[in-house]
């Protein structure tokens, strides 16, 4: 058991080497939001050659992969012929001649630890190799999905709004963005819950809510959140939008 959560540390450290290097190649920090779908579809395929597999376990790599890889060509595809993420390019100013090494340490390398982290569950059921289905397995199963189009139908929205919207740095406010200002993120934080209620069909499945808590938690207060926001914070008409719109759990009344 615990030989195979050292294997996954190993092939992430190595996954997020990688990627370091192709930022160096690059000179944009941001491929890392493009490796973070893929990288929870390479521990799933690595999974999947190393461990006995079952129904329970294959639909899970088939829900992370699925996941992984869309998110990852969205996110390719946003950012292609564009500039670095203001984000990116925010600490490239601060980090100065430490650019280098807090890169790979602050950006990929931890990066690699979260991910190691939240996959918890798929390899907490890998390793049972169970494939036991309770009434939490539905119910996880349901919740992803709708996690899942939640997170879909949102980021295809932002991308027509971005790509025909005639007043430049206009506001998104419509669609799903109607209400709550982050719905994709609700979407993915939705498909971690549901991925962690079906590994507690596995005995001792329980203790992987840290994978659920870990995301919402970065979504919500580090990464997610208050860093986009933080792009806004002089702009007149996303302050209106924030006082109306809750931030992440929609409000359709």
């Amino acid at each position: 058991m615990t030989t195979v959560f050292i294997q996954i540390a190993i092939l992430l450290f190595v996954y997020a080497t990688i990627w370091y290097g192709v930022s160096l190649i690059q000179k944009r920090n941001d491929v890392a939001d493009v490796a973070w779908g893929l990288g929870f579809s390479i521990v799933c395929l690595y999974l999947l050659f190393t461990q006995p597999h079952t129904l329970l376990t294959l639909v899970l790599y088939g829900l992370v992969i699925t996941w992984g890889v869309r998110l990852s060509v969205h996110i390719y595809l946003r950012n292609k012929n564009k500039e670095e993420d203001f984000r990116y390019k925010q600490w490239r100013a601060e980090w100065g001649k430490t650019f280098y090494w807090r890169s790979y340490l602050q950006v990929y390398l931890l990066q690699a630890f979260f991910l190691g982290i939240i996959i918890t569950p798929v390899v907490w059921v890998a390793i049972s190799a169970s494939n036991v289905w309770t009434v939490f397995t539905y119910a996880g199963l349901l919740v992803w999905i709708i996690g899942w189009i939640y997170q879909t139908i949102a980021d295809y929205q932002l991308r027509q709004f971005i790509i025909h919207r005639k007043v430049p740095g206009a506001i998104m406010q419509e669609g799903l963005w109607k209400y709550s200002r982050h719905p994709n993120y609700f979407g993915e934080i939705l498909m971690w819950w549901g991925i962690f209620l079906m590994a507690t069909s596995v005995p001792g499945g329980w203790w992987t809510i840290i994978s659920p808590l870990t995301i919402s938690f970065l979504l919500t207060s580090v990464s997610g959140v208050p860093m986009l926001e933080k792009k806004y914070v002089n702009n007149t008409a996303f302050q209106a939008y924030k006082k109306k719109t809750p931030a992440l759990f929609p409000k359709f009344w």
